[in-house]
């Protein structure tokens, strides 16, 4: 009887609380409102520390702390919300320690795709970005599971940066904009040639007196002209030896010099084109390849325990996007902090949106 009533005494409070921060919302909703929001999750260990729990423990209290912040952002409208799981750096860390947390986040993305889980609830889509050959088996296989499960959700997402650094986001962007880049050169490079190249050389050589057709490819080009200099080479002996065109020998032997000097400044004009024409790399061909194209830029970071450093996360996307960094330690976020990290965006909005429009 008492678990009866237990039960239904935490579920008068439960809506009493939704009806409350929908009634919060409805309050934040006159100004704008963030459509974006991203996490430095600091603090478990030091949670774990002060609390005198074990380092897992204070993992799992922040995996509790990041569903309740999950589902205050999605009631409040946000679409996106990205969090800071796992640094590149974290691998320095003892090996015990990284593979224990490597097995609490499988643990845990098993756990989000479970059907009562905060995922199905709103329609999430994941989203886990970074450098995926870094983690261990499990963890992969549990990862790709996820996103391949959640990819027909389209309603909010959820970013996880997992192995991630921004240094090593922007490197990866730079190296597959220079493959683009590259292969775009090596497929018109054979039409470029065809087309330009020997359709210059060949009027040259018109000019001169000769009419070579144009050749499908410089292979083709290459042995041709090779059998005609060796016709040439005959014709030339032959008249040396009876006697004969001597004078006219002279004076081909000229204008075939000329036809060489006219066909190779053809060739160093065509060089000199496509010096100028090279393409070149764009900042935006460097964001379509970025790990974070799957979301817009965000519109607030929060870094929880008072640090103000951004640790090597989202460095190209966070140019205007304002800092909140309150004391409390992840596992200790709340309601509180969030609304005041809304408001506090709220009121440089205007200024935030005018530099955005300068970029």
């Amino acid at each position: 009887m008492q678990n009866g009533t237990g039960g239904i005494t935490s579920d008068l409070l439960g809506g009493l609380c939704c009806y409350l921060r929908k009634c919060l919302y409805a309050i934040l909703s006159v100004g704008p409102m963030p459509n974006h929001i991203a996490f430095i999750m600091d603090g478990n260990r030091r949670y774990a520390k002060k609390r005198n729990l074990k380092d897992g423990d204070g993992h799992r209290a922040g995996f509790s702390a990041l569903l309740s912040m999950l589902r205050y952002c999605f009631e409040f409208g946000m679409k996106y919300a990205t969090v800071y799981a796992f640094s590149i750096d974290n691998f320095k860390r003892k090996p015990e320690e990284v593979e224990s947390f490597m097995e609490l986040m499988r643990e845990k993305i098993e756990e989000l795709l479970q059907q009562e889980s905060i995922i199905n609830e709103y329609g999430i889509r994941l989203h886990f970005i970074g450098n995926m050959q870094l983690l261990t088996e499990p963890v992969r296989v549990a990862v790709e599971k996820a996103m391949r499960v959640t990819a027909q959700n389209k309603e909010r997402f959820l970013i996880i940066c997992v192995a991630y650094t921004s240094r090593d986001e922007i490197v990866h962007a730079v190296q597959e904009s220079c493959k683009d880049k590259w292969n775009e050169v090596q497929a018109s490079k054979e039409a470029k040639i065809s087309n330009g190249a020997f359709a210059s050389i060949n009027e040259g050589l018109k000019r001169n007196g000769l009419d070579l057709h144009i050749q499908d490819s410089c292979e083709c080009y290459l042995n041709e002209t090779k059998a005609c200099n060796n016709l040439l080479e005959g014709l030339e002996g032959a008249g040396k030896k009876y006697g004969l065109f001597e004078h006219n020998s002279e004076k081909q032997s000229d204008t075939y010099s000329e036809a060489e000097i006219t066909s190779c400044n053809g060739v160093a004009e065509i060089t000199e084109e496509r010096k100028l024409e090279l393409p070149s790399i764009k900042v935006v061909d460097v964001e379509k390849h970025m790990y974070m194209a799957v979301a817009p830029d965000p519109d607030i970071l929060i870094r929880t325990s008072g640090e103000a450093r951004l640790s090597n996360f989202l460095l190209w996307q966070t140019s205007t996007c304002p800092l909140y960094a309150p004391k409390a330690l992840w596992p200790e976020i709340g309601l509180r902090h969030l609304v005041w990290a809304i408001l506090n965006f709220q009121r440089h909005h205007y200024y935030l949106e005018k530099k955005k429009k300068q970029f």
